[in-house]
């Protein structure tokens, strides 16, 4: 079950008996829950963002690789 799920349960629970404090705990429990959620999303993004760059220098690399120690000196011919 996740813990943005425990808390809507929670403050469900907390409205229905009138319980102040357990709505309160449930409406935490889903922020801390989204909090995570958004922290684990950026670091999906930062990490596809890694690979990326890496991606590119590799692709970098690659030409220079292939135009070798001339240059681009024969592709004018």
């Amino acid at each position: 079950m996740s813990e943005k799920f425990k808390g809507r349960m929670k403050e469900a629970v907390g409205a229905i008996t009138g319980d102040e404090n357990k709505k309160a705990e449930g409406q935490a429990k889903q922020r801390v829950a989204a909090a995570a959620q958004e922290a684990a999303q950026k670091e999906r993004i930062r990490q596809e963002q890694a690979k990326a760059k890496e991606a590119e220098k590799e692709r970098d690399r690659q030409e220079r690789k292939d135009k070798g120690l001339l240059g681009d000196t024969l592709s004018g011919l």
